[in-house]
């Protein structure tokens, strides 16, 4: 799966997810690109899924025809993230097109 990490998502979430292609917005020279461009330019590049810590991407954009799916973290620290390694592991493997992450009692790392 080809995923894509927003600006704020810390990198070493990278590790998380072996045999995944990961790249970050930075290292594809997206980084000054607004939400919608960003979206469009990586479905346009391929990319299955996105991971973002910007919790209004969800109410900025309009999912329904997208190609790609979208995990938002409820934060970029990587603490939190870390310890909940497993959850958000699982939720971009379970990403369809044009979904967005919810909130889990287990998971209180994921949502919008």
């Amino acid at each position: 799966m080809k995923v894509l990490f927003d600006q704020n998502v810390p990198h070493g979430l990278r590790e998380m997810l072996p045999g995944h292609a990961v790249a970050t917005a930075d290292e594809q020279g997206w980084s000054e690109l607004t939400n919608g461009e960003l979206l469009r330019v990586a479905e346009a590049d391929g990319f299955e899924v996105m991971v973002s810590a910007d919790q209004n991407l969800g109410y900025q954009q309009n999912l329904k025809d997208r190609r790609l799916a979208i995990v938002v973290l409820n934060t970029n620290q990587w603490r939190k993230i870390q310890a909940a390694s497993e959850q958000v592991a699982a939720a971009i493997h379970k990403a369809v097109p044009g979904s967005l992450s919810s909130s889990t009692e287990k998971s209180p790392v994921l949502g919008v």
